[in-house]
């Protein structure tokens, strides 16, 4: 079975040409690394991004930044896409080829079914049907990833609120471990929703100066690895990060990693900074985390 496209013609262009041009113009554009991958290295590992998931005209060239950083680094044997499901509060893997403008992109059905034994988060085509937070990130990675298109094989995974993410954590850390093999986790989220849209306005005044500083008190706690910190931070603040979960996860993980790794944040900005508007906003992060 094919997981068609939920966001083409909406988030990104849904024509080859046109998706090619797009997010060419998101590695070039003021906002993003300014030049596109260059060369592949067979030593630098990539153990995770964390990449925003708007439509590519607003986030597209932070995400570009850290898919730069996979495509300039060894390539996994697996890219496990982990984001949150903005719809229902179940959580869910994919075995389904995944269609986009650029192709089909390959799963990879053993390892999936290997970690639904290990997490008890069940197979679940309709949950991933409609939700945009994994799809987001698949186009820039075939882009940014062409001189091994056919060798890419992804791991979809959406998360609710259903799970132990301690648990999940634990297993899917010793799941991968004994694989053994090289594995590149990307972890979608957008950051803060500001304003009367998000039902969120924990102020009025400096909007932009207390914005960044609300996102940074978070790019902090992630970039030291701190998962009970960034868990307090986020029920304390109530800042609204659409990917806490996932987020939470990979810190947890995190936690089991003997050789921790270094995390480096790439770009921050808000959609206000490109509308010059700040009633509305929402934040977008780029992080990588180096093996």
């Amino acid at each position: 079975m094919v997981r068609k496209t939920a966001v083409a013609g909406q988030f990104y262009e849904a024509d080859f040409m046109k998706l090619d041009k797009q997010i060419e113009d998101c590695y070039n554009s003021k906002l993003g690394p300014g030049d596109l991958p260059i060369k592949r290295s067979d030593k630098r590992i990539v153990k995770a991004i964390i990449s925003p998931h708007a439509g590519y005209q607003f986030s597209g060239a932070c995400a570009a930044w850290a898919h730069k950083e996979v495509a300039e680094a060894k390539f996994p044997h697996d890219f496990i896409i982990i984001g949150p499901n903005h719809y229902t509060d179940k959580s869910a893997l994919s075995q389904d080829e995944w269609k986009t403008p650029f192709g089909l992109i390959r799963t990879d059905r053993e390892l999936i079914r290997q970690i639904s034994e290990a997490t008890k988060i069940p197979v679940d085509e309709d949950t991933h049907k409609n939700e945009h937070s994994l799809e987001a990130q698949i186009p820039m990675l075939q882009y940014s990833n062409k001189d091994r298109g056919p060798d890419i094989r992804i791991v979809p995974i959406v998360l609710g609120h259903d799970f132990d993410f301690e648990g999940v954590a634990r297993n899917l850390h010793a799941l991968l471990k004994k694989t053994n093999r090289d594995i590149t986790l990307i972890i979608s989220s957008d950051f803060t929703h500001y304003g009367k849209n998000y039902h969120y306005v924990p102020f009025s005044s400096d909007i932009k100066e207390r914005l960044i500083n609300l996102d940074k008190g978070a790019i902090d706690l992630i970039m030291n690895l701190d998962t009970v910190g960034f868990s307090k931070y986020v029920n304390e603040t109530g800042i609204t990060i659409c990917g806490y979960m996932p987020i939470l996860l990979f810190l947890k993980m995190m936690e089991y990693e003997e050789k921790k790794p270094k995390p480096e944040l790439l770009m921050h900005y808000t959609s206000g900074d490109l509308l010059n508007e700040l009633k509305n906003s929402v934040s977008y992060v780029s992080m990588v985390f180096r093996g």
